[in-house]
């Protein structure tokens, strides 16, 4: 061993002996004074000891009143993961309905659910060359409502391409004041950003079923680029940009969710 090995090793030991040592001390402390506080408790008993009691009292009502204060926090913590848990697996059983859906239905449904929440002059258009309006309606409000419907496989995503689109035809062509871009699956990340920075509601996966449980779209509108639209975990794709997803996404055809027959 070195030199500086050893003396490194004394030193540890001096450490470990000076703290044994305050250990030591503060024990024969702590008794010293447990002694003398016992003793002039004896010797005053007759009359301290209803402020004893009244301490112990207190300390035991305040033990138990945080006892009960902590198992109240752990029961609404458990409570609300458990009904957080159960509104997702009924927005997931909701969505599994939406999936099923042809994209015809599923532009029916969309313009359904604007009634339900009080637009007006509600109209799905269904066909070919419709410039990216599958739905057009009036807000509770007044302002002119144009929607785009992608009816797509939950694990697609859809590319900033369509958005694009839908941009260049939602309020240059017919003027919206409100447009939405409705998806049963995910966006890609330049997809939202687009719609965030021009205006337009990205309703995801996600959003949608909060949309199909009862949410109103006023309601949603405030929500845009909110959660990502997956179910699950996000994929780590650090890696691979975004431009390339969307490439993939383009290129994969997807037989159980065809294409929404909107020819855009």
């Amino acid at each position: 061993m070195t030199v500086r090995g050893r003396q490194r090793q004394r030193q540890r030991r001096r450490r470990k002996a000076a703290l044994r040592r305050a250990k030591a001390r503060l024990r024969r402390t702590a008794w010293s004074g447990g002694a003398v506080a016992a003793l002039a408790l004896a010797l005053t008993w007759k009359t301290v000891w209803p402020y004893v009691l009244g301490v112990v009292l207190v300390g035991l009502l305040g033990a138990i009143g945080w006892w009960l204060w902590t198992a109240r926090l752990r029961t609404v913590a458990r409570h609300r993961a458990w009904r957080t848990e159960q509104e997702n697996a009924a927005r997931e059983r909701s969505m599994a309905e939406v999936d099923a859906m042809t994209w015809q239905r599923f532009e029916s449904y969309v313009a359904e659910l604007c009634r339900r929440d009080g637009c007006t002059q509600v109209v799905v258009s269904g066909k070919s060359g419709d410039l990216g309006a599958d739905v057009i309606g009036r807000m509770p409000d007044g302002r002119l409502l144009v929607i785009q419907c992608k009816h797509y496989a939950p694990h697609r995503t859809v590319p900033s391409g369509d958005m694009q689109k839908f941009l260049g035809t939602a309020k240059a062509e017919h003027h919206a004041d409100v447009a939405v871009f409705v998806a049963t699956c995910a966006f890609t990340r330049e997809a939202e950003k687009l719609a965030m920075k021009h205006g337009i509601l990205a309703l995801h996966r996600n959003l949608l079923g909060a949309w199909v449980r009862g949410a109103t779209l006023e309601s949603l509108l405030p929500l845009n680029g909110a959660g990502n639209g997956r179910t699950g975990r996000r994929p780590r794709s650090s890696g691979v940009p975004g431009r390339a997803a969307e490439r993939r996404s383009r290129r994969a055809p997807d037989r159980a969710a065809p294409y929404d027959g909107d020819g855009g």
